[in-house]
C-alpha cells in the first residue's frame, strides 16, 4: 500500500510486465487457494520519493495473515481486497525517484509480492544490503526481521539470564527456532513446543534445545510440570490461545511472557477473548509485554554484528526453505500455517 503519496507528481512510468498476488476475497481459515489469485500488469508508475526493484526473494511471515481481515484494531491495517499483498521484500533497485536510493542497490523493503515491487521507503526502514558479505536470503532470516525479533525477544524483553527456563511455542519456525537457541546462548534451560515427533528430536538433536513438547500429542501442562518443575521464568509466545493457558499454569513466580505472535488467533475475523488462566498472571505476580519488530528496525546495525559473531562461532543456525517460483507462494505460505516447515520459509522470484 503506497500511503501518503502525492500521486499528482509521478515521476516515471516503467513499461514491463510484471505478476502480483491480490486477494479476490477473504481466506476462510487457512484456504488461500480460493481466497488469493495471481494478477499481470504492463507497467509500473513510480511515484516521487519511492523507487521500484526486481525482487528476488519474497519473506513469508505469518503476522500478515492479519492484513487478510477486516480487522482494523491490529498492529497493522488490513490490505483492502484487489489491492496488491505486501510483505518483506529482497531486490535490486531498477529505477529510482529518491535521492538516496540509487539504481544497482540491493536493499530489504516493504514490498509487493509481485515480479518488481514499487516501493515508498517510509512504510518501512529500507536496508541496503552487502551482497558479498553473506548468503543474500540470510537478511530474510537471521539477519533480517526474524532474527531481530528473536534477539529483542530474548534479551530485552524476556530480559533472560543464565539458569532461567525459557519456553518458546512454535518452536521449529524461524523466530522461535532462533529465540531457542539465543537462550541457549544466555545460559538458560531451553524447552521447545512444537508439532511432531520429528521437529521435537531435530530441535533438541541439532539446535541444541534441552526438551521439547509434541503439542499435537502430548499434553502441554502436564510435560511443563515434568520437564520445567521449579517453574517457566520465560515464556516467548508466538501462538496464544490454549498453548498460553498450558504456560500460565506452569509459568514461575515473577516470571514474563514475552509476546511475540498469536498464530491461533490470525485467522479470526474478530478478537477473541484473552487467556481462561488470566489470573495466574496477577497470583504469579507476571510481567506481560508484547514486542512488535517495527518498533526495533532501526537498532539492525546493532543486533545484527551480534547475529553475525554467533552465526559464526557455530552458535546460531536457521534452515531456509526455498520455494521456486512467484507462482508457487500459495504453497510455500501455507506451511506457516500448518505446520509445514521447518525455520524460515522465502519465495525466490
Amino acid at each position: 500500500m503506497l500511503t501518503g503519496l502525492k500521486w499528482e507528481k509521478i515521476m516515471t512510468e516503467l513499461e514491463l510486465k510484471n505478476r502480483f498476488w491480490v486477494m479476490k476475497k477473504l481466506p476462510d481459515g487457512n484456504d488461500f487457494e480460493s481466497a488469493l489469485e495471481i494478477k499481470e500488469e504492463n507497467k509500473l508508475i513510480i511515484p516521487e520519493g519511492c523507487f521500484a526493484t526486481k525482487n528476488k526473494y519474497l519473506s513469508m511471515d505469518a503476522g500478515t495473515r492479519m492484513y487478510m481481515t477486516e480487522r482494523e484494531d491490529s498492529y497493522q491495517p488490513p490490505i483492502p481486497i484487489g489491492e496488491k499483498l505486501m510483505g518483506t521484500v529482497l531486490g535490486e533497485i531498477i529505477e529510482s525517484n529518491h535521492p538516496e536510493y540509487k539504481k544497482g542497490d540491493v536493499l530489504r523493503s516493504y514490498g509487493q509480492w509481485s515480479d518488481y515491487s514499487v516501493v515508498d521507503p517510509t512504510e518501512m526502514y529500507p536496508s541496503k544490503v552487502n551482497i558479498n558479505e553473506t548468503d543474500l536470503v540470510d537478511y530474510v532470516g537471521i539477519y533480517g526481521a526474524n532474527g531481530w525479533t528473536a534477539y529483542v525477544g530474548v534479551i530485552n524483553t524476556g530480559k533472560v539470564k543464565a539458569g532461567d527456563t525459557f519456553v518458546v511455542s512454535a518452536a521449529a519456525g524461524c523466530t522461535g527456532l532462533m529465540a531457542g537457541q539465543i537462550a541457549k546462548i544466555s545460559g538458560c534451560k531451553v524447552i521447545g513446543i512444537a508439532g511432531s515427533d520429528e521437529k521435537c528430536n531435530l530441535i533438541c538433536n541439532d539446535y541444541g534445545f534441552d526438551g521439547a513438547i509434541n503439542y499435537k500429542t502430548e499434553n502441554i501442562s502436564n510435560k511443563l510440570k515434568e520437564l520445567c518443575p521449579e517453574g517457566v521464568n520465560v515464556y516467548f509466545d508466538n501462538v496464544a490461545g490454549s498453548t498460553l493457558d498450558a504456560v500460565l499454569e506452569n509459568m514461575a513466580n515473577f516470571g514474563v511472557i514475552a509476546v511475540c505472535g498469536l498464530l491461533e488467533n490470525y485467522a479470526s475475523k474478530e478478537r477473541l477473548p484473552g487467556p481462561y488462566n488470566y489470573d495466574l498472571i496477577l497470583m504469579k505476580r507476571l510481567r506481560f509485554e508484547g514486542f512488535f519488530s517495527p518498533d526495533f528496525y532501526h537498532r539492525e546495525a546493532e543486533i545484527n554484528p551480534i547475529l553475525k559473531k554467533w552465526d559464526n562461532d557455530g552458535l546460531l543456525k536457521l534452515p531456509i526453505e526455498v520455494t521456486d517460483g512467484l507462482e508457487n507462494l500459495i504453497s510455500a505460505y501455507s506451511k506457516l500455517f500448518i505446520g509445514g516447515n521447518v525455520g524460515k520459509v522465502v519465495v525466490k522470484v
